[in-house]
């Protein structure tokens, strides 16, 4: 299953099932006294507004946890997984136009592959750690270059927009241990990987997290990208397909 959060033309806040029929449409999915139900009403993702998939109030982001993005940076594999924070002003949407900060900036986005947390929750064993993992997105981690040069992680991670999500929360199930992640700007691939070459495994990234961190429903952890960092112009379409999930597409504005 892969639910999405939407829009619908009248402007109500919904949520659905994102299916892979022909052409793909948008089957509701209501709530009624605690328990789920899937209505008739179905979207094509075109007439809707797709929203992110989830309120997270942090998004854990892992530094050089593929091999390959390691030896493209000439640094080496720490020790331990090295985390930085965005925080929820970063988030941006499926189809969004984000607009960066102004200045001579120079912006890099990375696919990631992102863990969305269903429980509040700390001390999690790694065995125990899918039990609070409530699906999988994509998230696209920009950055300005410039300042992450300078390890000024907040300027350089955390302005508005810098967290595109989405476009759906697919079920461990669905996606392949080995699903393939790729991102192209403007058609042209760009990386070109898959989620088996992490070098620290998702179960011992959330023991490590909750043994100091308490982790809230929705939040994400976005699992760090593998070579082929793309650049960022101004009119750049990005799009950061996850096999098994989907794709996350928007357009980038450089003032």
């Amino acid at each position: 299953m892969r639910t999405v959060r939407f829009r619908d033309p009248a402007g109500n806040v919904r949520r659905g099932e994102w299916t892979g029929r022909p052409g793909e449409e948008i089957t509701v999915r209501e709530h009624y006294g605690g328990r789920v139900a899937f209505g008739n009403e179905t979207f094509s993702p075109d007439t809707v507004d797709v929203l992110p998939p989830c309120d997270p109030s942090k998004i854990i982001c892992i530094g050089s946890s593929y091999e390959d993005h390691v030896t493209e940076r000439n640094t080496s594999t720490p020790n331990r997984p090295s985390f930085f924070i965005k925080p929820p002003s970063t988030v941006a949407a499926h189809r969004e136009t984000i607009t960066l900060p102004e200045g001579d900036h120079r912006f890099n986005c990375e696919a990631a592959f992102g863990v969305v947390i269903s429980d509040r929750c700390n001390n999690v064993a790694a065995t125990d750690a899918m039990s609070v993992v409530s699906g999988y997105t994509c998230l696209n981690d920009i950055s300005n270059h410039d300042d992450c040069a300078e390890q000024d992680w907040v300027r350089a991670t955390a302005f508005d927009g810098a967290a595109p999500i989405g476009p759906v929360i697919s079920r461990p199930e669905n996606v392949p241990s080995d699903a393939s992640l790729r991102l192209r700007i403007n058609g042209e691939l760009k990386q070109d990987s898959s989620i088996d070459r992490l070098t620290v495994p998702i179960g011992d990234l959330i023991e490590e997290l909750t043994s100091f961190m308490t982790l809230q429903p929705g939040d994400i952890i976005a699992t760090g990208t593998p070579a082929g960092v793309g650049r960022l112009s101004d009119g750049d379409e990005v799009e950061i397909e996850i096999e098994g999930i989907g794709t996350l597409a928007h357009s980038v504005r450089i003032p």
